[in-house]
C-alpha cells in the first residue's frame, strides 16, 4: 500500500520512492515489457530490478501489475488559452484567430496567464503528461506556475509583428535557462504570416549567435502555404525558413499539414522535429498531416494537443488515437501508421523535440518523469497487446499516477500539489468571466 501524502503536502525531491510490482515499458527500441520494481531517488530513476529491497524508502507505491512508461510529452501547447475553451468554436483557422482569439488576448493580463496556466497543468497531470512545450506571450508567467506546481515545462518565444520582440526573447533565454530541471526556454516565432522578414532575419541572427534551435507554427493550412508562396517567390513556409537560416541549429515546427517530401528532406537535413496536432487540425478543418511520410523520412515526430481554444481538451489518449486512425483514413491503408508509432511520438518523440534528452526512456539514470497506467480497467483487458491498448482503447481515466522529477503529483484521482485545486479552478473561472464581459463590451 502507498503512504501517499495528503493533497497539498509536496515532499522533497530528495526522497526515495519505490514503485513496486509493475509492468515496465521502457520505450527503448527492441526492449519488451518486463516486470519488476523501480527505485526513484533525487528525481532520477536509480534502479530497475525484479525485486528491490531498500531500508530507507520514504514512499512505496504498489503498482498492482499496472504499466509504468515514460510520461507523455505534450510538444505543442498554449496553456494560458484555457480562457478560450468552448468560446471560439466552429470557425476556420483565420476567423478563429483574427476574429476571436487575438481580440480576447488583447484583454489578457500577465497575472491572468499565470492563473489560467495552472488550470491547464491540472489537466495535463490527469492525462499522464509530465511536460509541455508551451508557446505563449509573457513566458515568465507559465514559468512561475510550473515551478510552483512542480510541473516540467519548456517555454517557447512567440514573436510577431505586434507582440514580443527578438530582444525580449533573448533576454528570456538567458533568464529562464538557469539550470532548473523544471523549466527551460527556446527561441520561436508565431508563424510566417504574422512576422515581417525583418523580424525573422533578426531572429535568425540571434539563433546563430546563441547556437540555438528555432520553432514555429508552420504549414498549418493550405491557404497559409499558398499565401507564403505568393509572398516569397514560390517558397513554402519550410523553404522560406531555411532560406533565412532559421533552421540551421535545428528546432522544428508545429502542424505540418501541407508538408511535402521536399519539406521533410529539409527537416531531416537540419535535424528538425515535426509536432503534429491532430485534434486541433481536425476541429479547425485544417487537414491531416502526412505522418506516414514523416516516419519514413526519418524526421522525429512528436504530438501536441495545441491550445484549449482550438482543441478543446488536453487529452493525450485522444491525440494518440487520432494521430493513428486519421493516417489510416488519409492513406486508405490500415497498416500505414501503427499504434506503436503514435506511442513513440507521444513519449520518445516529444522528449527529443523539446530537448528533454535526459527523460526519453524509462531506464536507469534518466529523470523520473513517469506515468502509471491501471491495466485492470475493463477497457484495458484482455492484455493481447498492451501498447496498442493504450492507443486504441486507452483513456485518461486509466492514469493512476503522473510523476514529475520523482514526485507523484497525481495519484489515484488526487493531486499532490502545494496549492488547493479548487482555488486554482475558481481563479481561472474568475479571470475567464471578466474576459468574456470585456470582450462583449468591446464589440
Amino acid at each position: 500500500m502507498t503512504s501517499f501524502p495528503k493533497e497539498g503536502e509536496l515532499k522533497s525531491q530528495k526522497m526515495k520512492t519505490l514503485l513496486k510490482n509493475a509492468r515496465i515499458l521502457s520505450m527503448v527500441p527492441g526492449e519488451a515489457i518486463s516486470e519488476g520494481d523501480v527505485l526513484v531517488e533525487y528525481g532520477a530513476i536509480k534502479k530497475i530490478a525484479p525485486k528491490i529491497k531498500d531500508k530507507d524508502i520514504d514512499e512505496t507505491i504498489d503498482c498492482r501489475k499496472g504499466l509504468l512508461l515514460p510520461g507523455f510529452k505534450n510538444a505543442h501547447t498554449h496553456s494560458a488559452m484555457t480562457f478560450a475553451r468552448s468560446c471560439s468554436d466552429d470557425l476556420p483557422l483565420r476567423d478563429w484567430l483574427f476574429e476571436r482569439i487575438f481580440p480576447l488576448e488583447a484583454l489578457l493580463g500577465k497575472e491572468d496567464q499565470y492563473h489560467l496556466s495552472k488550470l491547464a497543468i491540472l489537466e495535463y497531470l490527469t492525462s499522464g503528461i509530465t511536460a509541455c512545450f508551451d508557446m505563449y506571450y509573457n513566458p515568465d508567467e507559465m514559468a512561475r506556475a510550473a515551478r510552483e506546481l512542480g510541473f516540467k515545462c519548456v517555454l517557447l518565444g512567440t514573436v510577431t509583428d505586434s507582440r514580443e520582440s527578438v530582444e525580449e526573447m533573448v533576454e528570456s533565454y538567458h533568464k529562464i535557462n538557469d539550470g532548473n530541471p523544471i523549466v527551460s526556454y527556446r527561441l520561436g516565432f508565431h508563424a510566417e504570416y504574422t512576422c515581417s522578414e525583418e523580424i525573422l532575419v533578426e531572429l535568425s541572427k540571434a539563433s546563430h549567435r546563441l547556437r540555438a534551435p528555432v520553432y514555429s507554427h508552420t504549414s498549418e493550412t493550405y491557404s497559409e502555404t499558398e499565401g507564403c508562396k505568393a509572398r516569397h517567390n514560390g517558397l513554402d513556409p519550410v523553404e522560406y525558413a531555411e532560406s533565412l537560416g532559421l533552421l540551421d541549429y535545428g528546432g522544428g515546427g508545429f502542424h505540418g499539414v501541407t508538408f511535402t517530401k521536399d519539406d521533410l528532406a529539409i527537416y531531416a537535413k537540419h535535424g528538425c522535429s515535426l509536432v503534429t496536432c491532430p485534434g486541433s487540425n481536425a476541429k479547425l478543418a485544417s487537414g491531416i498531416a502526412p505522418l506516414t511520410d514523416v516516419v519514413s523520412s526519418g524526421v522525429n515526430l512528436a504530438i501536441g494537443t495545441d491550445g484549449p481554444g482550438s482543441n478543446n481538451g488536453l487529452d493525450f489518449f485522444y491525440e494518440m488515437r487520432l494521430a493513428s486512425v486519421l493516417q489510416k483514413l488519409r492513406t486508405m491503408d490500415p497498416a500505414s501508421f501503427k499504434g506503436t508509432d503514435a506511442l513513440r511520438a507521444a513519449t520518445v518523440g516529444g522528449s527529443i523535440a523539446m530537448g528533454l534528452l535526459d527523460a526519453v526512456y524509462l531506464k536507469e539514470g534518466e529523470r523520473a518523469d513517469i506515468v502509471l497506467i491501471d491495466l485492470d480497467r475493463p477497457n484495458m483487458r484482455p492484455l493481447n497487446d498492451i501498447p496498442n491498448n493504450l492507443v486504441y482503447s486507452g483513456s485518461k481515466d486509466d492514469v493512476r499516477m503522473t510523476m514529475v522529477e520523482g514526485k507523484a503529483l497525481y495519484l489515484d484521482g488526487k493531486f499532490n500539489l502545494p496549492e488547493d485545486v479548487g482555488a486554482i479552478i475558481a481563479k481561472a473561472e474568475e479571470v475567464t468571466s471578466r474576459l468574456k464581459k470585456e470582450f462583449a463590451n468591446s464589440r
